[in-house]
């Protein structure tokens, strides 16, 4: 696909072809075949992140300091310019507002053509990976110092989530977006985003304590209060939002967790580590809460 590294990935909106963006300059699509056709390409500029919208039909991708927005036939829809080089991006739920996480905050853009300035949601630092709240709600990004940092969409309400010992690379919401589980620390984290004020003046939950390490990624089940997390050994584990015991799914070994998957029913859980190991896992004996 790339003459270089990949360095971003997304099932496209078709579901039948994947997105990658590499050191190549280059966003690509890809089929199930390996046939592989080129949506754009920006000399010198790096392609992540990645993000598709089903609401909107529209897919975003980063561009170094440029966010180039595509339909899904690949036609050009919008460009957003940013100062710094963009480091996550996120769509609303409806897929009519998108995010640009950056140095210093974030840019919030209307998802269309023309000319228009951003609303931009400001704090100090770097900010990497973004997420979106499912209700629309709030926005999060992880930063360079170890910390999240929050908005409230509506007023502009900023609150900051500290005290991780490694940066935030993995965030999952719970369905509803009740809870935000992140890795960085030896437990999951869950930050509460129910009621009025979200995690404002709130202490996160801390899940799944008494295993080696540091958690590296997780992943919030699809249809219940349950998170899938690996750690820095290779374990998996799945824990529950009203429980403090885990169940250990994976044992160490084979690398890192670099990335979990449930599939839509939640009956199976993809896990990949970096020394190359990939695995599934069925569930199907488990009984998720009532």
């Amino acid at each position: 696909m790339h003459d270089g590294a990949c360095l971003s990935l997304a099932v496209d909106l078709g579901e039948q072809r994947v997105l990658t963006g590499g050191d190549d300059t280059r966003l690509v699509s890809t089929d199930t075949n390996g046939e592989t056709a080129e949506i754009a390409a920006i000399s010198r500029r790096w392609v992540e992140p990645i993000v598709i919208s089903r609401a909107s039909g529209l897919c975003a991708a980063a561009f170094g300091k440029t966010v180039s927005l595509f339909a899904q036939d690949g036609r050009p829809v919008g460009t957003f310019d940013h100062a710094n080089t963009v480091g996550g991006l996120a769509f609303d739920p409806k897929g009519k507002r998108i995010a640009a996480a950056h140095y210093g905050g974030i840019s919030l853009w209307w998802a269309k053509g023309g000319t228009q300035e951003p609303k931009r949601l400001s704090w100090s630092g770097s900010h990497l990976n973004l997420t979106w709240s499912p209700d629309g709600k709030y926005i999060v990004t992880a930063m360079q110092e170890n910390e999240l940092h929050g908005w409230r969409v509506s007023d502009g309400a900023d609150m900051r989530m500290s005290g991780y010992p490694v940066k935030v690379k993995s965030m999952s919401w719970l369905p509803k977006g009740r809870y935000l589980a992140t890795s960085g620390a030896e437990a999951v984290v869950c930050w509460p985003f129910h009621g009025k004020n979200g995690p404002m003046g709130k202490a996160p939950l801390d899940l799944g304590w008494g295993f080696e390490g540091v958690v590296t990624v997780v992943a919030a089940h699809p249809r219940h209060d349950v998170v899938a997390a690996g750690y820095e050994d290779g374990a998996a584990i799945l824990v529950q939002i009203d429980r403090d015991q885990a169940v250990l799914v994976r044992r160490p070994g084979k690398g890192a967790v670099t990335a979990l998957a449930w599939s839509a029913d939640g009956r199976h859980l993809a896990l990949g580590t970096e020394d190359g190991f990939v695995g599934r896992m069925s569930l199907s004996d488990w009984r998720a809460p009532s």
